[in-house]
């Protein structure tokens, strides 16, 4: 071989615009004139290992099919939670990855994902620096939870904060339509003599396990008709059941429509989750948590004698395309371009990452940070961004938030439903 060649993989959780960061990496290859091939491991970093790949400078051949993967939802390459070990303890893994980079004269890696993708960013490029291997190997930001430090925001958040604004106005307009009654109901037993059945409370259970910024979204729903949710609980501020409980009475007094946003990683002040079911955990040691929003139906159907329902948005909120943010898509390219970028001037274990410049109007500059200081951190809503009660936020977070979500993706329709990438090799029984 003449040239370089690089490779690039995805892992974590889909959103909507993690396809825009790997078309943005494909897009700065293209333009480095640096690189001979570009491959795409599938199902993440199990993809080296397993030896499976595709060529994606073939695959990916012009604009046109470029710009389909831009909107494509979830992930084209596939994606894997698997946590690779300390090197000290066991480096045959690791042993085996340069391998496969020294077989394919691979001289950047870049890995698109959240928290533990950086983890792995991070374990790769130490043992790079022990081996003194001068591949280069940058991280690529996304996640919905918007919880990585170094950056402003991370793409996939806004697109996922769109579909949750937008939700929520939906839900709001459905409450509107019974001006007497509400049949937002699942099922009720409590004492008919002091039910009342001309209210209701709708409890919105959102992702945000450690951080509500996506539950934070919610309040884009607002507008000069519309106040719903009425209130927001997010896992920044321990949760009181009893104050809950108080809330949604007070409201009740002058709304017969209660609707609350709730982030599904809520807990009281020892700590312990509000769930309505017990939590297991991932690789990762993260709770697979469910039940928040059930768990608050249940204590609002027993102690308040109200209709009340639960929804629990879950997986929608994730790769919601046909409301995508433009605003989300064009920077997570933007990030995969700008990673590229880093890797031809030497950079290496480090992550890209984008500064707000200006929120009025809104601008962003592209950078990089060092990996050491993102992997296994988390970034929490700042606390002076939730009201003193905990029961919602402030101007300043609503500010943060508004420009993440603006602007339309345009997607192109056939019978009736978007035409996206196809992702045969993503089968089981695909061989590649």
């Amino acid at each position: 071989m003449n040239q370089s060649n690089c490779m690039v993989a995805q892992s974590g959780g889909p959103t909507a615009a993690i396809n825009a960061s790997l078309a943005g990496v494909i897009s700065g290859i293209k333009k480095s004139g640096k690189y001979d091939t570009c491959y795409g491991a599938i199902n993440g970093i199990l993809g080296i290992l397993n030896e499976r790949y595709l060529n994606l400078s073939q695959m990916i051949p012009d604009e046109k099919t470029l710009n389909r993967l831009k909107v494509t939802p979830a992930m084209y390459l596939g994606s894997c939670r698997h946590k690779l070990p300390d090197y000290k303890d066991d480096d045959s893994a690791y042993v085996f990855i340069f391998n496969q980079f020294a077989k394919l004269n691979i001289k950047a890696f870049f890995y698109i994902g959240g928290n533990d993708s950086m983890d792995t960013v991070l374990k790769l490029s130490d043992y790079a620096a022990k081996i003194k291997s001068d591949i280069r190997i940058i991280g690529v930001p996304k996640t919905i939870d918007n919880d990585l430090c170094m950056i402003d925001h991370t793409p996939g958040f806004g697109s996922a904060a769109k579909y949750i604004a937008s939700t929520m106005l939906e839900i709001a307009h459905d409450t509107f339509i019974y001006a007497v009654k509400s049949v937002t109901i699942v099922e009720i037993t409590v004492d008919a003599s002091v039910y009342d059945n001309k209210k209701s409370v709708t409890i919105v259970e959102i992702m945000g396990r450690h951080a509500g910024w996506l539950t934070a979204a919610s309040a884009l729903a607002r507008n000069d008709y519309n106040t719903a949710p009425h209130f927001i609980y997010l896992p920044e501020v321990a949760f009181d059941k009893e104050q809950f409980l108080t809330d949604i009475r007070n409201k009740l007094k002058t709304l017969n429509n209660v609707i609350v946003a709730v982030s599904e990683g809520i807990r009281d002040k020892n700590g312990d989750y509000i769930t309505a079911s017990k939590a297991v955990a991932d690789q990762f040691g993260h709770q697979q948590l469910s039940g928040a929003g059930k768990a608050l139906e249940f204590l609002v159907k027993e102690n308040i004698g109200v209709k009340v329902r639960s929804i629990e948005i879950n997986v929608l909120q994730r790769c919601a395309s046909h409301l995508a943010s433009a605003t989300d898509q064009s920077e997570a390219f933007a990030l995969g371009e700008h990673a590229v970028l880093l890797a031809e001037e030497g950079v290496t274990a480090s992550m890209v990452t984008l500064t707000r410049t200006s929120n009025t109007p809104y601008a962003v500059a592209y950078d990089h940070a060092p990996i050491r200081g993102i992997a296994n951190e988390a970034k929490s809503i700042p606390r002076e961004w939730i009201n003193a009660h905990g029961n919602d936020i402030r101007q300043e977070l609503y500010n943060y938030l508004y420009p993440l979500i603006q602007g339309e993706v345009s997607l192109t329709y056939q019978n009736g439903v978007p035409v996206y990438m196809p992702v045969p090799h993503l089968k089981p029984d695909h061989i590649s």
